[in-house]
């Protein structure tokens, strides 16, 4: 009896110990699948991780380049503006000045020979005063328009006062400076005012020249009745 006890003492050890050992590992196998699962999903993670950091990567490198770009147009407004207000900072005061060339330029026409010998020194010192005028002009890019008769008119710097036939002169032409224009730097101060040619473009034909043209040109208008009193 004593034996048959030790007996089934040693098989029942032998099976706790077979059932531990099919618990351990089992639960060897779970922990193995588990921590695989696991290392997979890190791996997601670190590949999402990757690529939401190449987006933050572009996303700022993109907003830094509009950035730079932005300072250097700001750096470049900032230069024009500089420049402008140098230039063009006194164009009020310049156009003001003006008329006081306009009286110096009408007073130093009408001057003869008779005032000179009797207000030498007079006629020096506005002489003397344009000069320096236009000298200032000049130190501020302030520049004269000049326009000679028989130029053809020019709207961007011209400014008609008044239009009238001329014989011998093109429609469009100018035929007479009234006052002289300026501008400073690249901006119109004041156009140049101008009386202009309403001829048509003939040049200097006769009236003779101009009946014998028509009538062998139908192309030619025909003079007005107001053409024909003036040049005859």
């Amino acid at each position: 009896m004593q034996e048959q006890k030790i007996d089934s003492a040693d098989e029942k050890d032998t099976n706790d110990q077979f059932l531990q050992s099919d618990d351990s590992d089992s639960i060897t196998e779970d922990e193995t699948i588990e921590n695989q699962d696991q290392t997979e999903d890190s791996d997601v993670l670190d590949e999402l991780s990757y690529e939401e950091l190449l987006q933050d990567r572009d996303s700022l490198k993109d907003r830094l380049m509009r950035s730079l770009a932005d300072l250097e147009n700001l750096r470049k407004r900032s230069d024009r503006d500089r420049k402008d207000a140098e230039l063009y900072g006194g164009t009020k005061l310049a156009r003001d000045l003006l008329s006081v060339f306009d009286n110096l330029s009408r007073a130093l026409d009408n001057i003869d020979e008779e005032l000179v010998k009797k207000s030498g020194a007079l006629v020096e010192g506005l002489e003397l005063t344009q000069r320096e005028l236009l000298s200032v002009f000049s130190k501020h890019k302030i520049e004269q328009i000049e326009p000679k008769e028989g130029e053809k008119f020019n709207p961007k710097f011209h400014q008609a006062m008044f239009e009238a036939p001329a014989p011998g002169t093109e429609k469009g032409s100018i035929i007479q400076v009234m006052t002289k224009g300026f501008k400073i730097g690249d901006r119109l101060l004041r156009a140049s005012q101008v009386g202009v040619s309403s001829n048509n473009d003939v040049g200097s034909l006769s009236m003779k020249d101009l009946a014998e043209e028509t009538h062998n040109d139908m192309n030619v208008d025909e003079p007005t009745g107001e053409q024909d009193q003036n040049d005859s």
